[in-house]
């Protein structure tokens, strides 16, 4: 297992800005409740088309201007009001849509520990890709050092907080999938906190 290389992403707390990643601001948040902080970092797996990566269709589901008509899925998810903090895609690029001070639209209906309501308190991370396809090195790499900056950031997060989406919708949602390799992401996270 190839060791995580420097991180090249920092978290500005107070404004919630990565610092290394291309801001695409979406419409779609709202102010998380009060006094409410960063608890949870929860991990999903999106590709639009499905099966299919790159081009502009998940920046633009998550920017309120996916055209319906662009391909027959699309009909079915471009009214949707979704977003995610961050996105990462296949080569690791990182894209933020939302602040991590405000409250992305990525949880849905959900609840980890008995707590409902994730997205008050979760930090959402898609990766571009399915739950039966092989995530890129790239982007273990890239999660987890995403995930360091957010726990030296926000002290309420560690890295025993990360969560699929299946784990806090379960029977309502599969991904990141069973090709996502937790124990690898695990591995990663063990080297650079050393």
């Amino acid at each position: 297992m190839a060791p995580v290389l420097q991180s090249t992403f920092s978290v500005h707390a107070a404004t919630g800005l990565l610092i290394g990643a291309r801001q695409v601001l979406s419409p779609h948040w709202d102010e998380r409740p009060g006094g409410v902080v960063p608890e949870l970092i929860v991990v999903h797996g999106i590709s639009l088309p499905p099966g299919e990566y790159g081009g502009p269709w998940i920046e633009r589901l998550f920017c309120a201007n996916l055209p319906a008509g662009a391909h027959p899925y699309f009909a079915e998810v471009a009214a949707l009001r979704v977003s995610s903090h961050l996105l990462v895609r296949r080569g690791g690029q990182v894209l933020q849509f939302v602040p991590f001070t405000q409250r992305a639209w990525h949880a849905g209906a959900s609840s980890w520990r008995e707590r409902s309501n994730c997205n008050d308190y979760s930090i959402g991370i898609e990766l571009e890709g399915m739950d039966d396809t092989p995530y890129e090195p790239a982007q273990y790499q890239v999660l987890a050092q995403l995930i360091s900056a957010l726990c030296a950031a926000y002290s309420g997060l560690s890295s025993e907080l990360v969560v699929g989406h299946s784990d806090i919708a379960p029977g309502r949602k599969s991904d990141p999938g069973e090709a996502f390799d937790w124990g690898r992401l695990r591995g990663l996270l063990a080297v650079s906190q050393r």
